[in-house]
């Protein structure tokens, strides 16, 4: 029997039952939890005892560990994280650093609860199954490693471990459609709905085939966060690495650093001044100004689009497929294709206001996949409007302006436009790196580098960047769902 605290799932067990009763001595009986180990660390750090360097090296190989362990242990995610261990059994690193947002980690812990672990459509291990070949065509060895042993513990076939090749034809028939999902959403069509849900011995249901939709979106915007946040491997994966180890010229912080003395320092500063000005300039000039024509508006899209093609980072990060992650993937060429290329007929932009998630997907799910609607739209709210009213060291600002320009961009490179917004505000506010940043971690999140987290937004806390990779996973699941749910209504139609 399962049962729910503030929102998390909780099992039987010593575990459940200590944290029931005691949750501090819960914490002191459970020292695998991650919660402890962090405190163990930080109390070895403050009482000058030398501290191992599997210990040391934390969560992240992009944020230092002191960071998370200063920002991260309020108490209302000290409660988050017990019962993330309660209800997982472990408290993993994208767990603690997502923690540096307690309030989008409590959002996300219910959605994926939902999805893996409560009653739904299909079978416990072919969900688990599900998100190992989404981790895969991203090359997450480290999400891949994680549901390999999810999937053994639910009982599932060691066999079809040994490759999708070993996988039943039904799962095996899924691959086209993790394909596109991926890398190209848009190229997603009824037809491509209407083969799996075809009659037959390996045929889909619908219900089942919705969830499917949802858990290989999350796993795809998942393994963007790992990348992103350069999550390390949890301790005892065997060569598990959610990021690759970064270049040896990349070793410094992006925030506080001792080498950014000098004109470095006063550079990174100057950025945040010249970001609170344009903000100031656009708020202005949106009181004055009586709006921006409809064609115009267009006009700003198709020149941000076009911009996009443009922005590449110079050191991306290139690597072959280990063979634990190869087994699982069908066509690794395969990959993203800028929306727009010159000189090739591009499919016809994404119209957000004529398929919207408020107005057709949410309800769509929600007839389907009952529950899990509300919580992917909870989630989706919850991040978009979360602020702490901060910029680096400004305080009492409003970043919606800031937070949607990211949102947009996002959904701009994989093809979706909204009419009410104006493009132009991206260029303003979001300067060259930080556009490189999102669309590397949004469209080929293997190929992040820590040179590439770094370089953007270099006197921003690290929380303010993984704010940004919190938006970026959501606008990016966002974008290919509405892309698969606009197939399966058309399908439906």
């Amino acid at each position: 029997m399962l049962r729910w605290v503030n929102g998390l799932e909780l099992g039987p067990g010593a575990a459940g039952s200590c944290f029931q009763a005691n949750p501090e001595l819960f914490v002191q009986q459970f020292p695998s939890a991650g919660l402890c180990h962090v405190q163990a660390v930080k109390q070895q750090q403050n009482t000058g005892i030398q501290v191992p360097q599997e210990l040391e090296k934390g969560p992240s190989a992009f944020i230092p560990l002191q960071e998370i362990l200063q920002e991260g242990m309020e108490s209302s995610l000290r409660q988050l994280l017990i019962e993330a261990f309660v209800s997982a059994g472990r408290v993993d690193n994208i767990t603690m650093v997502m923690g540096l947002h307690p309030q989008y980690l409590s959002s996300f812990w219910k959605t994926q609860c939902l999805l893996l672990r409560m009653d739904g459509p299909l079978p416990y291990h072919k969900r688990h199954y599900i998100a190992i070949m989404a981790a895969a065509r991203h090359q997450c060895s480290y999400l891949v490693g994680l549901h390999m042993g999810e999937f053994l513990q639910v009982g599932g076939n060691p066999a079809w471990l040994q490759g999708l090749h070993c996988a039943p034809p039904k799962l095996r028939n899924l691959n086209e459609i993790n394909k596109l999902l991926a890398h190209r959403p848009w190229l997603i069509t009824k037809e491509h709905i209407e083969a799996l849900l075809k009659t037959g011995e390996n045929s889909w249901s619908l219900a089942e085939l919705v969830q499917a939709l949802v858990l290989l979106t999350h796993y795809h915007s998942l393994a963007s966060f790992v990348f992103g946040c350069g999550i390390n491997p949890e301790e005892g994966q065997d060569g598990g690495q959610g990021c690759w180890p970064p270049p040896t010229h990349s070793d410094s912080s992006p925030v506080f650093e001792d080498s950014m003395g000098g004109s470095g320092a006063r550079d990174a500063m100057q950025e945040v001044e010249v970001l609170m000005e344009r903000m100031k300039l656009l708020r202005e000039s949106q009181q004055e100004e009586e709006g921006v024509t409809q064609e115009e508006m267009e006009t700003r899209f198709e020149m941000e689009k076009t911009e996009s093609l443009l922005v590449a980072p110079s050191d991306l990060a290139d690597h072959s497929l280990q063979s634990n992650v190869l087994c699982f993937v069908e066509d690794p060429e395969f990959g993203y294709k800028d929306f727009t290329r010159r000189g090739e007929q591009a499919p016809p932009t994404f119209r957000a206001q004529d398929y919207t998630w408020e107005d057709h997907g949410y309800s769509l799910i929600n007839r389907l996949y009952p529950d899990v609607g509300q919580l992917l739209d909870e989630k989706f709210q919850v991040v978009y409007n979360l602020t702490y009213n901060t910029i680096a060291m400004h305080c009492g600002v409003d970043t919606s302006m800031l937070r949607r320009a990211i949102w947009n961009y996002v959904h701009c490179v994989f093809g979706i436009r909204y009419d009410d917004y104006d493009y132009g505000e991206v260029n303003q506010l979001l300067e060259r790196n930080l556009k490189i940043y999102i669309k590397t971690v949004a469209c080929y999140p293997e190929k992040t580098t820590k040179r590439v987290y770094t370089q953007f937004w270099r006197h921003f806390k690290h929380s303010e960047k993984v704010h940004i990779n919190l938006l970026l996973l959501e606008a990016r699941m966002q974008a290919a769902l509405l892309y698969a749910l606009r197939a399966v209504t058309r399908y439906m139609t």
